[in-house]
């Protein structure tokens, strides 16, 4: 009973890293296509490139502290995953290719060999 609390436990903090890294490289997307569309917009205006520097400077800051957050959160999926091999019951099996920790959504590979 124990062991499958600690597993069930195991794999909703996998899950949530997952979601959390999904939702970082979003937002990683989301405003590179912000800075591109602030950069077209200056354009279509006719302005001189100095308007809406600053602001544009202000989203490449965010843009440079969401991929600090990226690499901590690899960091720290890497230590989580390195740390079940000291807690009972989450030591990792794997026989061949064993995939992404915790496998994406739906995601079923099983293989029937006669």
């Amino acid at each position: 009973m124990r062991k499958i609390q600690i597993q069930n436990a195991a794999h909703e903090v996998a899950t949530q890293v997952r979601v959390v890294e999904d939702t970082i490289e979003a937002a990683l997307a989301e405003i590179a296509e912000l800075q591109g569309r602030m950069i077209h917009a200056r354009s279509v205006a006719g302005v001189a490139t100095a308007t809406g520097h600053e602001a544009l400077a202000e989203v490449a800051k965010t843009i440079q502290g969401l991929v600090e957050a990226r690499g901590g959160m690899a960091n720290a999926h890497r230590i989580l995953k390195d740390t079940t091999r000291v807690v009972p019951g989450l030591r990792t099996t794997g026989f061949g290719d064993v995939g992404e920790c915790p496998p994406p959504e739906g995601a079923v590979d099983l293989k029937i060999v006669a």
